[in-house]
Protein backbone atom coordinates (compact mmCIF):
# COMPACT_ATOMS: atom_id res chain seq x y z
CA UNK A 1 0.00 0.00 0.00
CA UNK A 2 1.24 3.79 -0.60
CA UNK A 3 1.60 5.46 2.12
CA UNK A 4 2.70 8.87 1.22
CA UNK A 5 1.10 11.71 1.16
CA UNK A 6 0.94 14.44 -1.58
CA UNK A 7 0.79 17.86 1.16
CA UNK A 8 1.15 21.35 0.48
CA UNK A 9 1.89 22.74 3.57
CA UNK A 10 1.18 21.59 6.99
CA UNK A 11 -0.03 24.62 9.43
CA UNK A 12 1.47 24.43 13.08
CA UNK A 13 -0.55 25.85 15.52
CA UNK A 14 -3.71 27.85 12.82
CA UNK A 15 -6.69 28.64 14.76
CA UNK A 16 -8.88 28.80 11.68
CA UNK A 17 -9.10 25.48 10.59
CA UNK A 18 -11.20 24.13 13.77
CA UNK A 19 -11.35 25.58 17.48
CA UNK A 20 -8.59 25.69 19.23
CA UNK A 21 -4.72 25.76 18.30
CA UNK A 22 -4.55 22.86 15.81
CA UNK A 23 -1.82 20.94 13.11
CA UNK A 24 -3.51 21.53 9.55
CA UNK A 25 -2.39 19.47 7.11
CA UNK A 26 -2.75 20.88 3.68
CA UNK A 27 -3.37 18.18 1.00
CA UNK A 28 -2.67 18.65 -2.87
CA UNK A 29 -4.95 17.36 -4.98
CA UNK A 30 -9.26 18.66 -6.01
CA UNK A 31 -11.05 18.86 -8.78
CA UNK A 32 -13.82 20.94 -7.12
CA UNK A 33 -12.30 23.91 -8.92
CA UNK A 34 -14.33 26.34 -6.98
CA UNK A 35 -14.65 29.58 -8.17
CA UNK A 36 -12.45 31.99 -5.81
CA UNK A 37 -10.85 29.21 -4.19
CA UNK A 38 -8.73 30.68 -1.79
CA UNK A 39 -5.90 27.68 -2.58
CA UNK A 40 -6.45 27.07 -6.28
CA UNK A 41 -2.11 25.68 -6.28
CA UNK A 42 -4.12 22.45 -4.38
CA UNK A 43 -5.63 21.36 -7.31
CA UNK A 44 -2.75 19.58 -8.92
CA UNK A 45 -1.81 16.60 -6.91
CA UNK A 46 1.57 16.97 -8.57
CA UNK A 47 2.00 20.31 -6.58
CA UNK A 48 2.56 18.67 -3.31
CA UNK A 49 5.53 17.14 -1.32
CA UNK A 50 5.72 14.10 -0.86
CA UNK A 51 5.59 12.76 2.76
CA UNK A 52 5.38 9.63 4.90
CA UNK A 53 2.63 8.69 7.35
CA UNK A 54 5.55 8.54 9.81
CA UNK A 55 6.97 12.13 9.24
CA UNK A 56 3.77 13.88 9.30
CA UNK A 57 3.29 11.93 12.39
CA UNK A 58 6.01 13.28 14.06
CA UNK A 59 5.30 17.18 13.10
CA UNK A 60 1.78 16.12 14.92
CA UNK A 61 3.36 14.75 17.73
CA UNK A 62 5.82 17.94 18.21
CA UNK A 63 2.82 20.16 18.43
CA UNK A 64 0.56 18.06 20.10
CA UNK A 65 -2.15 19.75 18.99
CA UNK A 66 -5.89 18.27 17.47
CA UNK A 67 -5.83 17.73 13.79
CA UNK A 68 -7.19 19.39 10.96
CA UNK A 69 -7.40 17.58 7.11
CA UNK A 70 -8.01 20.58 4.21
CA UNK A 71 -6.35 21.06 1.29
CA UNK A 72 -7.06 20.41 -1.62
CA UNK A 73 -9.25 17.77 -0.81
CA UNK A 74 -8.30 15.06 1.50
CA UNK A 75 -10.97 12.83 -0.65
CA UNK A 76 -8.96 12.37 -3.68
CA UNK A 77 -6.03 10.32 -1.54
CA UNK A 78 -8.24 8.23 1.06
CA UNK A 79 -6.71 5.55 0.58
CA UNK A 80 -3.28 6.84 2.50
CA UNK A 81 -5.20 9.53 4.25
CA UNK A 82 -7.85 6.83 6.00
CA UNK A 83 -4.18 5.52 7.10
CA UNK A 84 -2.60 8.28 8.53
CA UNK A 85 -6.22 9.72 10.25
CA UNK A 86 -5.84 5.95 11.79
CA UNK A 87 -2.60 6.27 12.74
CA UNK A 88 -3.40 9.90 14.93
CA UNK A 89 -6.20 8.17 16.81
CA UNK A 90 -4.45 5.31 18.26
CA UNK A 91 -1.08 7.16 18.87
CA UNK A 92 -2.52 10.59 20.32
CA UNK A 93 -6.56 9.98 20.39
CA UNK A 94 -7.03 13.49 18.99
CA UNK A 95 -10.23 14.74 17.53
CA UNK A 96 -9.56 15.24 13.31
CA UNK A 97 -11.68 17.87 11.52
CA UNK A 98 -11.85 17.21 7.73
CA UNK A 99 -13.04 19.42 4.92
CA UNK A 100 -14.36 18.63 1.84
CA UNK A 101 -15.80 19.47 -1.23
CA UNK A 102 -17.93 16.11 -1.19
CA UNK A 103 -21.76 16.80 0.19
CA UNK A 104 -22.05 14.21 2.71
CA UNK A 105 -24.96 12.63 0.82
CA UNK A 106 -21.78 11.78 -1.77
CA UNK A 107 -19.25 10.34 0.40
CA UNK A 108 -21.44 7.78 2.33
CA UNK A 109 -22.24 5.57 -1.32
CA UNK A 110 -18.41 5.09 -1.01
CA UNK A 111 -16.59 2.62 1.53
CA UNK A 112 -13.34 3.64 1.25
CA UNK A 113 -14.89 7.59 2.35
CA UNK A 114 -17.39 6.00 4.72
CA UNK A 115 -13.98 4.57 6.43
CA UNK A 116 -12.29 8.00 6.88
CA UNK A 117 -15.47 9.23 8.05
CA UNK A 118 -15.62 6.95 10.39
CA UNK A 119 -12.06 8.22 11.75
CA UNK A 120 -13.33 11.88 11.67
CA UNK A 121 -15.11 13.77 14.28
CA UNK A 122 -15.99 16.52 12.28
CA UNK A 123 -16.34 17.23 8.51
CA UNK A 124 -17.19 20.68 6.90
CA UNK A 125 -18.47 19.44 3.16
CA UNK A 126 -19.77 21.34 0.30
CA UNK A 127 -17.88 23.53 -1.99
CA UNK A 128 -17.00 27.15 -1.81
CA UNK A 129 -20.17 29.09 -3.77
CA UNK A 130 -18.56 33.01 -4.04
CA UNK A 131 -21.94 33.78 -4.92
CA UNK A 132 -22.54 32.50 -0.79
CA UNK A 133 -19.33 33.68 0.66
CA UNK A 134 -19.84 34.63 4.43
CA UNK A 135 -16.87 35.97 6.34
CA UNK A 136 -18.69 36.00 9.63
CA UNK A 137 -19.35 32.56 9.58
CA UNK A 138 -16.87 30.14 11.64
CA UNK A 139 -14.59 27.52 10.37
CA UNK A 140 -15.72 27.96 6.48
CA UNK A 141 -16.27 30.17 3.95
CA UNK A 142 -19.52 30.16 2.31
CA UNK A 143 -23.02 29.49 3.78
CA UNK A 144 -23.67 26.52 1.86
CA UNK A 145 -20.89 24.08 3.90
CA UNK A 146 -21.82 22.61 6.64
CA UNK A 147 -19.93 21.80 9.94
CA UNK A 148 -21.22 17.67 10.66
CA UNK A 149 -21.13 15.82 14.01
CA UNK A 150 -19.85 12.17 12.22
CA UNK A 151 -20.47 10.02 14.77
CA UNK A 152 -24.05 11.43 15.29
CA UNK A 153 -24.28 11.18 11.35
CA UNK A 154 -23.38 8.01 10.77
CA UNK A 155 -25.88 6.90 13.50
CA UNK A 156 -28.37 8.84 12.98
CA UNK A 157 -28.33 7.98 8.73
CA UNK A 158 -28.46 12.00 7.85
CA UNK A 159 -26.22 14.58 8.64
CA UNK A 160 -26.27 15.77 11.82
CA UNK A 161 -24.65 19.71 13.04
CA UNK A 162 -22.11 19.48 15.20
CA UNK A 163 -22.26 21.66 18.11
CA UNK A 164 -19.64 24.21 18.03
CA UNK A 165 -19.82 27.28 19.53
CA UNK A 166 -16.93 29.50 20.27
CA UNK A 167 -16.95 33.62 21.01
CA UNK A 168 -20.80 33.23 20.69
CA UNK A 169 -20.92 31.85 16.70
CA UNK A 170 -21.65 28.36 15.87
Amino acid sequence: MDTQLSILNIAEGTSVDGPGLRTAIYFAGCSHHCLGCHNPESWDIEHGTMHSIDEVIEVIRYNEFPVTFTGGDPFYQVNVVKELARTIKQTFNYDIWCYTGFLWEELIRHKPYVELLQLTDVLVDGRFVLEQRDISLLFRGSSNQRIIDVNASLNNGVPYPAPVLLDGYN
